[in-house]
């Protein structure tokens, strides 16, 4: 197997990999445990924007802290990234505005999006597994 290492991603870099894959998980406090869940996100301005049900555990982590985790990794040689964003996850009031994602970051479950939810990334830290430049002489 190639060696790999790891490498840390700039705030920049991080935010441009997470706008490229549409589904992330989102890991919030729900009922006093730790919970996680599998949704479709966006990026918008900078900002993660996820669609939500209205019966979702998921609104209970309105007004919260929140992580945001998505990655991109290859089955075959597991070289890929991860993304990890902590900000307050807020709900986007109703308007002109959540119109647009509707649609473009849907719930997969439930009755449709009821509410929409933001995060403005306050962390961000990515790392990408990468192959280890390692020379003929050292193998």
């Amino acid at each position: 197997m190639t060696p790999r290492r790891f490498q840390e991603l700039s705030r920049e870099e991080s935010l441009r990999r997470l706008a490229g894959v549409g589904v992330g998980r989102i890991v919030f406090t729900h009922q006093a445990l730790p919970a996680i869940r599998p949704v479709h996100h966006l990026l918008d301005g900078g900002q993660i924007i996820i669609c939500s049900h209205g019966g979702a555990a998921l609104l209970s982590a309105l007004d919260t802290v929140v992580a945001y985790e998505a990655d991109s990794v290859s089955g075959d040689d597991h070289i890929g990234w991860s993304v990890i964003v902590t900000g307050v996850a807020r709900r986007v009031e109703p308007g002109a505005v959540t119109e647009r994602y509707r649609g473009l970051a849907d719930p997969w479950a439930g009755d449709g999006a009821g509410y929409v939810i933001r995060i403005r990334p306050e962390l961000v830290a990515g790392f990408g597994l990468v192959e280890e430049n390692v020379s003929p002489c050292h193998r």
